[in-house]
């Protein structure tokens, strides 16, 4: 089961928060075949409402472009026993987009601090993926009462520079959008995106999740020049510092073939007080989509111990 708890951000903006409750005995589709852009899940669970609210608090944060429907096969397994709260970031799923909302590293931060405060998730653990991670360990440096644990995954604190950002710019603009079906989606981010070394249907799949109908074809959910805004708030400027300021358990979780290098990540968790390691084979930057069961493997004993 899953239900939307709307939570307002940074500057009034309207938050869409997705919280998951266990079902046993249903095992829904994954993701959003629905196409309707809510996150799926069946009507009927083996948690009562008093004990959802008793379980340890997760919050999971999705990376740029991302969205909460993403987390649905992790907050679907988390919600067996943890509270597992999935945040549509602003600009992103059904949150608001407004053109004059701050897209900035303060407003994200700031967006996920009143979801915990509003939602009353805290202290929690709070999983973020790349944009999402950076968030993750903003928040734990500024408000260690409530953020008990943390897992980053594969995210940079180093600083990438302007050639990033204007490679960037160039992608959206060979985006072939709008894309004629969701098969294209599929086949273009998969297999023809010129950033894809080898056929990958994970990432073809992580894309149509961010897909909508309009009267012309599938376009994105969000818009690509808040994508850049948001993206241009942290490329330039390195995010080592606020890691020395993380005092809780923090995992660093890497893809064998993702953005997150070995050398960097083994020095992120050098410099977190509290910091573990681990990595998953056969994954790229989506790690979570691209191996599901290592992925589980490698984050449930680390919960495990943050949330004892």
């Amino acid at each position: 089961m899953v239900r939307r708890i709307d939570v307002s951000g940074a500057g009034g903006v309207r938050l869409a928060a997705w919280e998951f409750a266990d079902s046993p005995k249903i095992d829904p589709p994954r993701g959003d075949p629905s196409g309707t852009g809510t996150p799926s899940g069946e009507a009927g669970t083996g948690i009562t409402p008093g004990e959802i609210e008793r379980a340890p608090g997760v919050l999971l944060l999705h990376g740029l472009m991302g969205r909460a429907s993403h987390w649905a096969p992790t907050a679907r397994w988390l919600s067996e026993r943890h509270r597992a709260v999935a945040l549509d970031q602003r600009g992103h799923g059904q949150s608001e987009k407004p053109p004059e909302a701050a897209y900035t590293r303060g407003a994200y931060v700031e967006d996920a601090e009143a979801a915990l405060e509003q939602l009353d998730l805290g202290p929690a653990v709070l999983i973020g993926h790349a944009m999402g991670a950076l968030t993750a360990w903003q928040l734990a440096a500024k408000r260690p009462d409530l953020v008990r644990g943390l897992v980053i995954c594969d995210m940079r604190a180093s600083a990438l520079g302007a050639a990033s950002q204007r490679e960037w710019e160039n992608w959206f603009k060979a985006w072939p959008v709008p894309f004629a079906t969701l098969a294209d989606v599929r086949k273009w981010f998969g297999e023809d995106d010129p950033w894809v070394e080898r056929p990958n249907p994970s990432r073809g799949e992580f894309y149509a999740e961010v897909m909508a109908e309009s009267p012309d074809g599938w376009r994105p959910v969000f818009e690509p020049e808040q994508m850049l805004k948001s993206r241009e708030t942290w490329v330039y400027d390195a995010r080592w510092e606020e890691l020395t300021q993380v005092q809780c358990p923090a995992l660093v979780v890497r893809g064998l073939d993702g953005e997150l290098g070995r050398a960097e990540s083994q020095e992120m968790v050098r410099v977190l007080p509290n910091g573990q390691y681990a990595e998953v084979a056969d994954a790229g930057h989506l790690v979570h989509y691209d191996q599901p069961e290592a992925w589980r493997a490698a984050v449930e004993p680390f919960l495990d111990e943050a949330l004892r």
